[in-house]
């Protein structure tokens, strides 16, 4: 076997993984040297946040339930004035993306410890990585600041997550995965980590769609998300993360459903530059990779087009010229005309053509 050169960089995140793990986050708060936590969480999640900072007693210094998609400045604000309020010293975020975003742009401004006790698949949790919207534009950094110290996999957290958030949280989390294969720093040990982040999804989501409390399934789309988050915090993304922070970051278009809608066509632009990079995803899916994506995506009964989210036909274009105006690294040409075409096609729900 002949291995290319390479740079591997491991991140110093703890993970706990374990049906009712998360009944142990007291313990965790006192292991990484801290005594009260504020609890974050979207306000659909306020009763389990109030009911976890409950659970922690003399632990819990309260909650703040107004975390928001695409982490809004305004609202970490608000959340800085209930951190000072509260006397807390670290973070608990109980949720999906939304709520571990706005735990890490707290940590970025406070250097506050986190733990993250996820709720989907959006596999966030475990990277250096932070977008924030202010002002219509979405901004990404990475930072080792905003990385959370404990990340709590319980799977029993996730049997109530409806299926089409997991669905679109799944696809989130396996876009991760697919762009790491042609990533530009890739190493051998994130290819592993991605093809099995994307075996683990392909058999977690048809038989959660089917069976939403198959607690086979749910561990396995969690460990699925752990892996392909965790693919994401070490090597770098391209067009794909792109155009999805475009569209959420300009036209406030929902995180998930959007990584959903865009991973077929974005995997399929690319597919023609490095189709030995993504024969795995062919493999996996038995198909050519964007096809294959595309209707798997149809199978779990996924969102099929970016017009399903209120996106103009007129929209398209301003977010083709956002999109390659400065873009990501890619390893196919960004061409203003063929990222138009691409949008196009997605907003018509078009089978992609690889």
């Amino acid at each position: 076997m002949t291995l290319p050169d390479f740079t591997y960089v491991g991140h110093p995140v703890t993970v706990v993984f374990g049906r009712g793990a998360s009944r142990a986050v007291g313990e965790w708060i006192e292991r990484i040297g801290c005594r009260r936590a504020l609890v974050l969480s979207t306000p659909q999640q306020a009763a389990d946040a109030e009911a976890m900072a409950a659970s922690l007693g003399d632990r819990g210094a309260g909650v703040f339930a107004g975390a928001a998609m695409h982490t809004p400045v305004a609202v970490t604000e608000q959340a800085l004035v209930r951190l000072r309020e509260s006397g807390a010293d670290c973070l608990v975020a109980l949720g999906g993306g939304s709520t571990t975003g706005l735990g890490k742009a707290i940590a970025l401004r406070t250097d506050l410890p986190q733990i993250v006790i996820p709720t989907t698949y959006a596999g966030s949790e475990v990277t250096d990585i932070l977008g924030q919207t202010e002002g219509g534009t979405k901004t990404t950094l990475r930072d080792p600041r905003v990385r959370p110290e404990v990340v709590i996999y319980d799977p029993d957290l996730t049997f109530g997550l409806p299926v089409a958030m997991s669905v679109t949280s799944g696809l989130n989390a396996m876009a991760h995965a697919a762009e790491a294969l042609y990533a530009r720093d890739r190493n051998p040990i994130s290819t592993l980590m991605a093809v099995e982040g994307l075996r683990a999804m392909r058999q977690a989501l048809p038989v959660i769609t089917g069976s939403p409390s198959d607690a086979e399934a749910r561990t396995s789309a969690l460990y699925g998300a752990w892996l392909c988050g965790t693919v994401l915090g070490t090597v770098g993304m391209a067009l794909h993360h792109k155009i999805c922070h475009t569209l959420g970051g300009t036209f406030d278009t929902p995180h998930a459903e959007t990584h959903a809608i865009m991973l077929p066509y974005s995997i399929a632009y690319n597919a023609g530059a490095v189709p030995d990079l993504l024969a795995p995803i062919a493999d996996i899916f038995g198909a050519p990779a964007g096809v294959g994506l595309w209707d798997f995506a149809r199978m779990v009964d996924a969102p099929a087009s970016l017009r399903e989210l209120g996106l103009s036909a007129a929209d398209l274009d301003r977010a083709a010229e956002i999109a390659t105006a400065n873009p990501y690294w890619n390893p196919r040409p960004v061409e203003r005309d063929a990222i138009g075409a691409m949008l196009h096609a997605a907003w018509r729900g078009d089978r992609p053509q690889d």
